[in-house]
């Protein structure tokens, strides 16, 4: 499905990141694996290569601009392109009210979540030839504010305007722009954001990697500017 393309995912040494990584490796692609540190995405980039795969670490900030182009640089130099971006990136923050959350933690989680999707989108996007793909991640409260959700909320709502704008701009170029809501998965993020909820009544990563497939493959030639939740799709 996804032979001879190559996929760079950010936030990718673990939950989601990770199994899509693995899913497009075991379906022909190349993957660029990234994640702020080098020493987790070590064991992702053996799993890879184990299933015959092509696979690249880089470990970069994607809010830090340097670190970006050092990244998307990484990926071209190895590989000669990008057909596949997924922006997974991305900090929960602190569950508490506006008016306790610190000012630093704010910054940082738009820093991580926006920002680094604009930076990573930015520096890609010269290298995405026609019949690209960028998949961004947004979440049940990119659409509706509720309490203590603070800068991760804000910051999803602006990936969601995010997605529609690079939908927009790169339309006549071939690139498609697509955000997809995973829904509630056994993850550490989904741990800390609801740490009373029993973890086994929710689906793995691993189980919800089938509309990242879709969309990074020529089956979605043309579909561009939509939300997906993942865990409702099916192929049509």
């Amino acid at each position: 499905m996804l032979e001879d393309k190559v996929v760079l995912i950010t936030g990718a040494s673990q939950g989601l990141g990770k199994a899509l990584a693995l899913a497009f490796a075991r379906e022909g692609a190349s993957v660029v694996v990234n994640s702020r540190s080098e020493g987790p995405l070590r064991s992702v980039v053996e799993e890879i290569e184990g299933s015959g795969a092509e696979a690249l670490a880089v470990a970069a900030d994607v809010s830090e601009s340097a670190d970006v182009e050092r990244l998307v640089d990484a990926a071209v130099e190895r590989f000669g392109k990008i057909d596949v971006l997924v922006n997974n990136a991305g900090l929960l923050g602190p569950r508490v009210a506006i008016e306790e959350y610190p000012e630093d933690e704010w910054r940082n989680v738009l820093d991580a979540n926006l920002t680094g999707l604009f930076l990573v989108s930015k520096a890609a996007i010269p290298h995405l030839r026609e019949g690209g793909s960028i998949i961004n991640i947004v979440s049940g409260v990119s659409i509706e504010g509720r309490a203590e959700w603070g800068a991760y909320s804000v910051s999803k709502f602006g990936v969601e305007g995010l997605n529609q704008i690079l939908a927009a701009e790169l339309q006549e170029r071939g690139v498609r722009v697509n955000a997809v809501d995973p829904g509630g998965m056994r993850t550490d993020m989904r741990a800390a954001a609801y740490p009373d909820e029993d973890p086994m009544t929710r689906i793995t990563p691993e189980e919800n990697t089938a509309v990242f497939l879709y969309l990074a493959s020529d089956e979605s030639s043309g579909v561009t500017g939509e939300r997906f939740k993942a865990q409702d799709f099916r192929r049509k």
